[in-house]
């Protein structure tokens, strides 16, 4: 063999091999991948929740010494949004309705039940959520409420009409969500809500009582968040 058609054959066998490592270490190569992005979350979230409501349950009637109100505990539904404005910082409004009745207590406990009443009492909350603890994240938070009365009834035959007036109120609250993923978690909540409204009852002969009710309530509340 001519050394020309030697080195013809080596040159291949060189390519061949040098060709064949190339594709192994394209084999072995791992190909690298962009972790994917996770999508942010939106500023809103929802609870809906179960609440039991205990008014402190106080009150007087003027001009009647150690008079005396008890008001009903009530279990109701509500509803509440809120919105972030940073991961930390957040408001929420909280809508519901609660019905309860009033009592005599005090030197007028005789009096037995003096009327119904719902309340409207949408509360409004500046809050701040701590956000170190995995799917535990606890809050804390304090606002305003505005208490409407309605569907007011005097159920004693002694008195033609009740009137509650409606009232602002301080509320502070503090509560958590357990979240089981990014949007679905469960929250349990308390507040207290700083509420003394003006009443005015009226007899069947055309007299009137006024006096002020120190509603006060707990609300103890828990349910389910979903975070869009």
């Amino acid at each position: 063999m001519s050394k020309l058609g030697l080195g013809i054959i080596l040159a291949a066998g060189l390519s061949a091999l040098v060709a064949g490592s190339a594709s192994a270490a394209d084999l072995s190569t791992p190909v690298y991948k962009a972790p994917a992005v996770e999508e942010p979350l939106s500023p809103w979230q929802i609870r809906v929740r179960a609440l039991y409501v205990v008014p402190e349950a106080g009150g007087s009637v003027t001009g009647i010494p150690g008079s005396d109100l008890s008001i009903s505990n009530s279990v109701v539904p509500e509803l509440d949004i809120t919105y972030y404005f940073t991961k930390n910082i957040a408001a929420e409004l909280i809508l519901g309705v609660t019905p309860h009745d009033i009592d005599g207590a005090g030197t007028i406990a005789g009096l037995g039940q003096v009327g119904k009443v719902w309340l409207l009492p949408p509360t409004l909350t500046l809050q701040y959520h701590f956000t170190d603890f995995g799917p535990f994240k606890p809050y804390i938070g304090a606002g305003v409420n505005y208490t409407a009365f309605f569907s007011q009834e005097a159920t004693n035959p002694a008195f033609a009409s009740l009137k509650v007036n409606d009232a602002w109120g301080f509320a502070l609250q503090a509560g958590f969500d357990w979240m089981f993923d990014r949007h679905w978690g469960i929250n349990v909540d308390v507040k207290k809500i700083f509420l003394q409204p003006d009443f005015l009852l009226q007899t069947v002969g055309g007299a009137y009582l006024q006096g002020s009710a120190q509603i006060n309530p707990w609300i103890f509340g828990t349910g389910v968040t979903y975070r869009f």
